[in-house]
């Protein structure tokens, strides 16, 4: 019995696409949550931009002509999660207009890095298109964001994001006309009429967030302030999107320079395995052996240690000839023993480096000419 080679064996692509999504997204929170909690340091808005840009970076990686993209992923999933925790706490009244410019900036993203596929082209060719994409990515987001709302106990988040797609999709469309391909003349006018409400219910969340806080406001100023914020707020919309759209352009022939080590860095694992298993080998012996010293020569380090973790961190720093922040060598021998690490870890780095070289260098040879041959094919 023969065995169709053609056949798609769904469980095997499923299982790989969702070990790559785990992958990019463990990356896009390793990137974001530690930016967010040391810039504005609000739960809230780390898991609100943690949320965003693990979905949209998940979507962009595992998406695209050519296959996956992991290295475009983490890239724009970043760049969404940064500006969702920014952008969430930027708010001028509620949480429902920041949640314009994240999907602004999730759309340009997404369609720059469309305008960069040589194969599919650009999805936008119209303004049906930018609305398509951009109501695509509100739901990635409102998916994204659904641990964020469970925890604030915010559902009112999932209004916030759908309810500015009309007016995100208009933007994107007006920004994007004269490109080649565009096909629309103008806007359609259900588009048009959709906006209406958006930026109705941004005005009046605006004037009412005014009123609230100071009480003694007239309604006049109220409504000029009103214009004014909202006039902001629609002008940092439209440049989230021409940031994303330039961002990702820019952004990503560079990066996929990254895409290329990956196999330079399959060979090289054993190796720096290898590395790390003696160079922490040294540091545990002469531990032990600084460990020993002061046991028997009582003084022969200034503030010496009293257990193994403080002689291994002394270990660490001496190997790499700095010093340590309490305990010194004193004595001579303690001097010595320590000039003895430093040769040592030195000796160990220069060797093993060439000893590397020597029997993975015809390796990395021909992974550089196949990278050489396919950017020829390329060009």
């Amino acid at each position: 019995m023969r065995h169709d080679d053609n056949k798609i064996h769904w469980p095997v692509i499923v299982h790989r696409l969702a070990w790559l999504a785990v992958r990019i997204a463990t990356a896009v929170a390793v990137i974001v949550v530690p930016i967010g909690y040391a810039t504005v340091g609000s739960d809230a808005g780390v898991a609100v931009g943690a949320g965003c840009g693990l979905a949209i970076g998940a979507a962009v990686g595992l998406s695209g002509n050519r296959g996956p993209r992991p290295w475009t992923g983490i890239l724009v999933g970043s760049l969404v999660g940064v500006g969702a925790v920014f952008a969430s706490t930027v708010a001028v009244t509620s949480g429902a207009i920041a949640m314009s410019p994240v999907l602004a900036l999730g759309v340009g993203l997404i369609h720059g890095e469309d305008l960069l596929d040589e194969v599919g082209g650009t999805s936008f060719s119209g303004y049906r298109d930018a609305f398509r994409e951009t109501l695509f990515v509100s739901v990635l987001l409102a998916l994204g964001l659904l641990p964020a709302i469970y925890t604030l106990s915010e559902p009112s988040l999932f209004v916030d994001i759908f309810l500015f797609v009309p007016f995100v999709a208009l933007s994107a469309g007006l920004l994007s006309r004269r490109a080649a391909g565009w096909r629309d003349t103008r806007a359609p006018a259900l588009l048009v009429l959709a906006t209406g409400p958006t930026v109705g219910y941004a005005f009046g969340a605006i004037v009412l967030g005014l009123m609230e806080a100071d009480p003694g406001l007239s309604l006049g100023a109220g409504l000029g302030i009103g214009v004014g914020l909202l006039l902001l707020e629609l002008t940092v919309t439209a440049a989230f999107f021409v940031f994303g759209r330039a961002a990702i352009i820019w952004c990503r022939p560079r990066f996929q320079v990254y895409s290329g080590l990956s196999d330079y860095l399959r060979v090289m694992w054993v190796p720096i395995g290898g590395f790390a298993i003696g160079y922490v080998t040294i540091i545990l012996l002469f531990a032990g052996f600084y460990g020993m010293l002061e046991h028997f020569s009582p003084g022969a380090f200034a503030d010496a240690g009293t257990g193994i973790v403080d002689w291994l961190f002394f270990s660490f720093f001496a190997g790499l000839a700095q010093d340590f922040a309490t305990i010194a060598p004193v004595s001579v021998g303690a001097r010595a023993l320590v000039g003895i690490h430093l040769i040592l870890s030195a000796g160990w780095v220069v060797v093993l480096f060439a000893a590397v070289m020597t029997s993975i260098g015809p390796k990395l040879e021909r992974i550089a000419r196949r990278h050489a041959e396919e950017g020829g094919d390329d060009d």
